[in-house]
């Protein structure tokens, strides 16, 4: 399961590396809405919810899918620019079409949701088709891409004043010590990269990135089995604080392609695991042990999902998922909750983590 970058070609940048005020603030917003990722910043979360003006933290919690389990592209800037006001300046100038096209993706939980032929903002059952997907995933999501759909500038305006609210109510303060954090890797990257090549500087990022051996392509792993091109433009690098442990990547068509990896310095100590009986710790691991039910755990990790929405997503049938499913609650690493008429399956961070930060740390990947 890898993200295949094509650099082929002749750019005058193939790898660049930027520090972006917008992609951290949306990491920091993606461990207020999943905590339990990032258990070193339990206690930051805590505080920052705790002193959210009612009103913010519903409208946080109204559109928190679009950072919750995957990023809005918009959030992650191909290029990155000194503040955050310029960033969101340079999303207000992107078209509607890309902007809504991007939210929905998010929305409707669904890597394989496409609207280039069909736009759903004329679209009739384009637009059915994504407020269907919507619905499944839950009535917030409903009602946003509902919103979305029936008036893209009334949205968007009302999501960048929730962005600049974040950053009077906590981004602004954190953001000039993260920087001084962010300016350091970025000299030891740009350092590596001048003085001992491409690969070095891919290796440095993460032990999931790496360059092909033709040296044509970068090779991220990731959830799914996917390909994009840089052709032209570049791969922009953009180092994070708050993203630990993830690797986000941008790669949809008409996108820039950008990795966004976490800074190489460590973080405070986490919290040492609570021991579990072998007997667990066995059946467990042989739940693990099939490549299917790895890749469900890791299309879970990005958020609940029906059963449905996990045969979709990698082609299997209902029956089959629900197998796997079934063997996975067995060892106590789904949890299931029923929504109206759906039922959707959740990752169980604390036991998985259990088994050890490695496996963890490839699971959110």
């Amino acid at each position: 399961m890898t993200l295949r970058i094509d650099i082929s070609g002749p750019p005058a940048e193939r790898l660049r590396f930027a520090a972006s005020p917008l992609a951290e603030l949306t990491a920091m917003l993606h461990v207020l809405a999943e905590p339990g990722h990032h258990p070193r910043l339990a206690g930051w979360a805590a505080d920052v919810w705790a002193g959210l003006r009612p009103e913010l933290a519903e409208r946080l919690r109204e559109a928190d899918f679009l950072w919750r389990s995957s990023q809005a592209d918009f959030l992650i800037p191909a290029r990155p620019r000194p503040t955050l006001a310029e960033e969101l300046a340079d999303v207000d100038r992107i078209d509607d079409e890309r902007y809504v096209t991007a939210a929905l993706v998010t929305t409707c939980g669904s890597s394989r949701v496409h609207f280039a032929a069909r736009s759903p903002l004329a679209d009739p059952a384009a637009r059915q088709r994504a407020l269907d997907l919507a619905q499944a995933r839950g009535a917030s999501q409903e009602a946003f891409a509902e919103r979305l759909l029936a008036d893209p500038a009334a949205v968007r305006a009302r999501l960048r004043d929730t962005l600049e609210q974040c950053a009077e109510a906590f981004f602004d303060a954190a953001w000039t010590g993260i920087a001084v954090r962010l300016a350091a890797d970025l000299r030891l990257k740009n350092d590596v990269l001048k003085h001992q090549g491409l690969g070095a500087a891919l290796a440095s990022v993460s032990g999931a990135v790496t360059l092909a051996p033709d040296g044509d392509r970068i090779i991220v792993d990731k959830l799914q089995d996917k390909s994009t091109t840089a052709h032209g433009t570049g791969v922009t690098f953009i180092p994070t604080v708050f993203g630990r442990p993830h690797l986000v990547a941008v790669h949809t068509a008409g996108w820039q392609p950008v990795v966004q990896y976490p800074v190489a310095e460590p973080g405070p100590s986490e919290p040492v695991p609570v021991p579990v009986p072998l007997e667990t710790v066995t059946l467990r691991l042989e739940a693990l042990a099939h490549p299917v039910r790895l890749r469900l755990l890791r299309t879970l990790a990005r958020g609940p999902h029906t059963t449905r929405e996990l045969a979709h997503a990698w082609e299997l049938s209902p029956p089959e998922v629900s197998r796997h499913l079934a063997v996975l609650r067995r060892a106590g690493l789904l949890t299931a909750r029923r929504h109206g008429r759906y039922v959707r399956y959740s990752l169980s961070l604390p036991d998985l983590t259990a088994l050890g930060t490695d496996l963890l740390a490839a699971v959110l990947r």
